[in-house]
């Protein structure tokens, strides 16, 4: 058994779906489509999707978490006890969701999945363990298989407008306790997905000053680049926002390019960066632990390299 009848992909990111459908194509004959809201179906349907169903928002405060009863009784029905794959992004929602559909569907579930294969034993999954020091391979032994996949994993399928395909609207289902909003506050989102950039600028605890952020900024500008950080920028300093940290709990880097500056390279940041096809190191710590994953390296102090590198590329 190289594939299962059916897979299904869901996610409360429309991004993530072209990745999903990769490997939904991959590990599955039939490749059945989950959206909440109906204005996904299109986007869905291009992607080569067998069937599109829509899970349709009661209300504003309606969170997809929500529809676990719902999907479960759509699940039971379509699967009919065979072997079945549910893939699903690696949000806090997905995550949140996949969790209480295991329960209710008895579903072996994995999460942060980094290669998934299917054989005659069944599923397997494979994923980081030890903060990224090692891989664990999981065999999903229930009929149904939840797995979470990680970003970056997957090329994003090619779309064809011209696919066409049926789409439904699921019944809802209420749950039993319903999660509900009970305030919304704004919050500062970034528009970058480091996943899907082509080169990036990464900055570390190097950096002395949130200001300086500029020559980094403007040296990311001339090299046509994203501007990453390590953990500590993001989530210790608050320098820079939580979508651009580069990690094993981050985005995984998929770069052509990913240029390091005063990022010691400790291995929780580099399970992040090294998917990298080349990674450049610029650090005054001749003994930092960058060095030994980085391509090129340059032991020197930020502040006086990085002006050059932006002068001489200016010209």
């Amino acid at each position: 058994m190289s594939q299962l009848t059916r897979v299904w992909v869901l996610s409360d990111n429309a991004e993530r779906y072209a990745e999903l459908m990769t490997g939904a194509r991959q590990w599955g004959q039939q490749v059945h489509a989950i959206v909440y809201g109906a204005e996904q179906a299109s986007r869905l349907q291009a992607l080569g999707a067998d069937s599109v169903t829509v899970l349709e928002p009661h209300s504003d405060l309606q969170r997809i978490e929500n529809f676990a009863e719902t999907l479960a009784a759509l699940i039971e029905q379509q699967s009919a006890g065979q072997p079945a794959l549910l893939l699903m992004t690696t949000t806090k929602r997905c995550k949140a969701l996949g969790a209480r559909l295991s329960v209710l569907l008895n579903a072996t579930l994995v999460n942060d999945a980094t290669a998934v294969s299917i054989d005659a034993s069944g599923v397997c999954a494979q994923h980081r363990m030890y903060g990224g020091l090692a891989f664990g391979k999981e065999k999903l032994n229930s009929a149904l298989a939840i797995i979470t996949l990680a970003p970056g994993v997957m090329e994003p399928a090619a779309t064809d407008p011209s696919h066409t395909c049926p789409v439904i609207t699921a019944e809802y289902i209420a749950p039993r306790h319903e999660i509900r909003c009970r305030q919304r506050r704004a919050k500062t989102l970034s528009s970058v997905d480091l996943s899907k950039a082509k080169r990036v600028v990464g900055v570390g605890r190097g950096l002395a000053a949130q200001d300086d952020l500029a020559m980094v900024r403007e040296l990311a500008s001339v090299l046509g680049a994203e501007v990453g950080c390590s953990r500590p920028i993001a989530e210790g300093e608050n320098w820079m926002e939580r979508e651009r940290y580069v990690g094993v709990s981050g985005v995984l880097l998929k770069s052509d390019l990913y240029l390091t500056l005063g990022i010691s390279g400790q291995i929780q940041h580099m399970v992040g960066g090294n998917g990298a096809k080349v990674i450049v190191a610029i650090n005054k710590d001749k003994n930092a632990p960058i060095f030994n994953y980085a391509d090129y390296g340059l032991v020197g102090d930020i502040y006086k390299v990085v002006p050059a590198l932006i002068d001489a590329l200016s010209h």
